[in-house]
């Protein structure tokens, strides 16, 4: 194959859908490049084959889910954000005024009734006073009824109003309890996003780490091979590429765990294997006392403690009303019709139908209910003692926790910031014990001491990046801001 048939290759590669590069195709242009670099000298026409080959795997990369694209898909997907949606719409149905008892109420009845009876009926005479009796079989009798009634409560002694003002406040709360979820939800999803994050850049610098030690396991073969080393130094290299390897491979598999998670926060009914954004900006116009006014006024667990002491205060109120009288109307209108056949008395109606109109007032008044009323609205006073005592000592915590967690993040800022230095110290030690090493002037173990340095100090800056960011995004839940944010 020559270069423009190769050129002609990688260029219909590069514009492969992504993720649809089989084993075989990645496998062939890995040798390919491999034989290219060793028959062709570095040169210009080099330098193109090298670049189209970037260009071949940039085509191959994963999609890459930004934040946005995450945050939107959780909303849209998420299990425990559609549960808080339904039970939000539970909420807003039961202050319906149809659920209120505001209505009246109307109920149709009717009826029919047949019968079939043998009679026998004794007349006495008045003027002989003589006993007569007349019977008669299969007497039939028809009756027929139909009735609308309406029932309507005007007064009760205020307790429809409160229970109604009761039930747009719990309204109120499970709308505060479904930001609570969509809140909570936030920080999981970027928990797990920043997770991914992590391990994808640890498992690139443990990567890179297993590039160094293979090449230095292939220096130390070629110096034991020609007896310019001992065979020790060989075997510790193997060890090291063997240690390295095994890290690399919990590292993906920590990846690999932490990707299915994070389909599961999508609510993805499919494997998805996202890459994610590594790249972490901070809000560093923070202050702490707006954070904190922002929390006492609108943290999520406060203002539903504020509901509960609303709705604890209209439960006292709808007990109360018990106390006074209930005044209800009512009225209907009923039609009957009976039929009679083979009647035996002659006085007897053959048919007989009846209609009419009924209303009324009735006024019922619970004088002593045997102290029920009274222990209820007692009881419903402890309960809002209780709810009050229970936010204050969720401000308290919840100061507390904000202190705590600002704290920590100011503290998290300086460690990313000398951590970011420890990088760049490590990597100029590794740089130079590498050069000194390719000398012969140090041995393996100080050269393998560089590189762990190197590790730990890189894997430091991950950790110290992304906790960052995650305890940023906790002080943003506390004051109420998270869903502010623009990813």
């Amino acid at each position: 194959m020559n270069f423009n048939t190769m050129y002609k290759f990688l260029s219909k590669m590069s514009v492969r859908v992504e993720n649809s590069v089989t084993k075989e195709e990645e496998f062939f242009v890995l040798r390919t490049v491999d034989f290219y670099n060793k028959i062709l000298p570095f040169s210009k026409s080099s330098a193109i084959f090298l670049l189209i080959v970037l260009i071949s795997f940039s085509g191959f990369s994963q999609k890459i889910l930004t934040k946005k694209e995450a945050l939107e898909i959780t909303l849209e997907n998420n299990f425990g954000i559609k549960i808080a949606n339904n039970n939000l719409e539970i909420a807003e149905n039961n202050t319906s005024i149809y659920n209120r008892n505001a209505l009246p109420t109307a109920t149709l009845t009717s009826g029919a009734d047949y019968r079939r009876n043998n009679q026998s009926l004794t007349f006495t005479d008045r003027d002989t006073g003589n006993d007569r009796e007349i019977s008669g079989d299969g007497i039939i009798s028809k009756t027929y009824n139909v009735s609308i009634g309406i029932n309507y409560t005007i007064f009760d002694g205020l307790g429809r109003k409160y229970n109604y003002k009761q039930l747009k406040e719990t309204y109120n709360l499970t709308a505060l309890q479904a930001r609570e979820t969509i809140e909570n939800t936030y920080l999981q999803l970027f928990t797990t996003y920043f997770q991914i994050a992590r391990l994808s850049e640890n498992t690139n610098n443990l990567q890179e780490a297993l590039n160094i030690s293979k090449r230095r396991l292939k220096r130390a073969k070629y110096q034991y091979d020609y007896g310019q080393s001992t065979k020790l130094d060989f075997l510790n290299a193997q060890v090291d590429v063997n240690n390295d390897s095994i890290t690399l491979i919990n590292a993906k598999q920590l990846l690999s765990n932490a990707k299915r998670g994070l389909n599961v926060i999508l609510g993805s009914k499919e494997d998805v294997n996202y890459d994610v954004e590594t790249n972490v900006d901070y809000n560093k116009m923070m202050i702490f006392s707006d954070l904190k006014t922002k929390t006492l006024k609108n943290n999520a667990l406060l203002k539903q403690n504020e509901k509960n002491i609303a709705i604890s205060e209209f439960n006292i109120k709808v007990n109360k009303a018990n106390f006074l009288p209930t005044l209800g109307f009512n009225a209907s209108y009923g039609f009957n019709r009976t039929e009679n056949e083979n009647l035996i008395n002659p006085f007897g109606a053959k048919l007989i139908t009846s209609d009419g109109l009924n209303a009324g007032l009735n006024l019922t008044w619970n004088i002593f209910d045997g102290g029920a009323t009274k222990t209820r609205v007692a009881n419903s006073k402890i309960a809002l003692e209780n709810q009050q005592i229970l936010l204050e000592q969720q401000k308290v915590n919840i100061e507390n926790n904000l202190k705590n967690t600002w704290e920590n993040y100011n503290n998290q800022l300086f460690v990313l910031t000398a951590q970011k230095q420890n990088v760049v110290s490590n990597q100029n030690n590794f740089d130079r014990t590498q050069e000194r090493f390719k000398l012969g002037q140090i041995t393996s173990v100080e050269f393998r001491q560089a590189q762990i340095n190197l590790i730990n100090a890189k894997t430091a800056l991950n950790n110290a990046k992304f906790d960052a960011k995650l305890i940023e995004l906790q002080l943003l839940q506390l004051s109420g801001d998270i869903m502010n944010v623009k990813f």
